[in-house]
């Protein structure tokens, strides 16, 4: 949630950041429309009272004097039935302005790149050197700017749904049969590796710092609204039906809310936590993307980084996460590209966002496989997470970033380092599974 006081004082800079953000200026005016409706019935409240103050104290000198007081009281009687309608219009009227209030992006920070769709996030760096077909060398050039290192690919390659078929790591279609399309059940080895993926990124994660912890996979409503944002609520989140409970879709969420209500002290600051959670996905915004296989699904588990910081340190950090990040998946000598999201890409409640992206030879293309955003005291304001620092109450600052999106990263793995029908196991990860490889008719 933004800052009110502000907003009130220096809205140019809303109006401002709307207008990078291509959004229109309307929930600024709305907020202001009736903000200016809640300040109006102040006035008239304040009036109100004044005047019944007023009026009492000259019903005790009448009283006094003997005199009849029938008018005074009539007024006064008039006055609080006067005020109990300010008070239930004051409520509908705060509940609309919060309804806008939460709708108002974050401050964007000025290093964000200016663009309406992803076509324009700003490429920052590559790293590592990717396998790239002939057919695909023209679109990763374009990808890297040029500076993408590569090698010819003559291996011939298959996609990972025919792949997972042909060694029988995996089964989409009875999961589809019992469960609908975007689930799966891993098998054998691919679900070993896995296993050895979320082990490996929390160990390379304690090792910097993290608490690490596997959070509830469900949280209430006051939560979850207070963690995200109304784009990812609506195409992302789960209802238990009949209950105050959601599904989460990443542990950011029920991580960022651990502290709901709470005043930290500031030498406790930075926290840096790990949550380790399965996570659970409408995609309802995903209709028809990336429909078959593993790497689009409703369910799959994730290691995510999170820090509680102060606000002067919060954008060291934010670099302190993409570089964890980067560490963890070049570690996996998965080829990845870093890229700055743009104002048209980002969503609400980010000032920054970058995007790390896995290169997939069979789609010769770069893909997501994990972000790293600065929500600054966005997030902290509509979960009330304040800490102390010399007698002074300040906004948190949250960051999150992903370490390892599991179904993601198999799937960068078994497009990279398949060889004639043979998946080879990153090296980082071999002391994790037991074994080098995946082919048919294995443990």
């Amino acid at each position: 949630m933004i800052d009110i006081k502000l907003l009130r004082e220096k809205p140019e800079i809303f109006y401002e950041d709307m207008k990078r953000r291509s959004r229109g200026d309307s929930l600024i005016r709305d907020f202001f429309d009736i903000d200016n409706q809640w300040k109006s019935n102040v006035r008239k409240e304040n009036d109100l009272r004044k005047e019944k103050n007023t009026l009492s104290i000259e019903i005790s000198k009448l009283m006094k004097q003997g005199l009849d007081t029938t008018h005074n009281k009539d007024r006064v009687r008039e006055i609080n039935e006067e005020l109990k309608k300010i008070d239930l219009e004051q409520v509908k009227i705060e509940e609309a302005r919060l309804s806008i209030v939460s709708r108002i992006p974050n401050i964007l920070h000025p290093s964000v790149p200016s663009g309406v769709s992803d076509e324009e996030n700003k490429f920052i760096k590559f790293a590592g050197k990717a396998k790239v077909s002939a057919t695909n060398i023209a679109e990763f050039r374009k990808a890297t700017e040029n500076r993408g290192i590569f090698v010819d690919d003559d291996v011939e390659r298959i996609s990972h749904v025919d792949l997972m078929e042909m060694l029988n790591i995996a089964d989409i279609a009875r999961a589809g049969k019992i469960s609908g399309a975007r689930f799966y059940f891993l098998k054998e080895r691919l679900f070993k590796l896995e296993m050895a993926l979320v082990n490996y990124a929390i160990d390379f994660l304690s090792q910097r710092q993290f608490t690490v912890m596997e959070p509830p996979p469900m949280i209430n409503k006051r939560a979850i609204w207070g963690a995200t944002d109304m784009e990812t609520f609506n195409e992302a989140v789960y209802k238990i039906e009949d209950e105050d409970l959601y599904l989460i879709s990443t542990s950011e969420h029920p991580v960022a809310a651990m502290f709901m209500d709470e005043i930290i002290e500031s030498d406790e600051l930075p926290m840096r936590i790990a949550g380790y959670s399965a996570c659970f996905r409408k995609e309802a915004g995903a209709h028809g993307k990336d429909s078959k296989g593993i790497f689009r699904v409703h369910n799959f588990k994730k290691v995510e980084q999170f820090i509680f910081s102060r606000e002067e340190d919060s954008w060291d950090f934010h670099e302190e996460l993409l570089k964890n990040t980067e560490d963890l998946i070049g570690s996996l000598e998965i080829p990845y590209r870093v890229i700055n999201v743009c104002t048209g890409d980002i969503g609400s409640l980010a000032a920054k966002k970058y995007d790390i992206e896995g290169w997939f030879p069979v789609q010769g293309k770069f893909r997501e496989l994990a972000s790293i955003s600065n929500d600054t005291d966005y997030q902290a304001r509509s979960l009330n997470i304040r800490y102390r620092e010399k007698g002074e109450l300040k906004f948190a600052h949250t960051l999150n970033g992903t370490a390892v999106a599991s179904t993601r990263t198999l799937v960068a793995i078994m497009e990279n380092f398949q060889n004639k029908g043979i998946i080879e196991i990153p090296k980082v990860l071999i002391p994790y599974t037991g074994f080098d490889h995946i082919e048919l008719n294995q443990d």
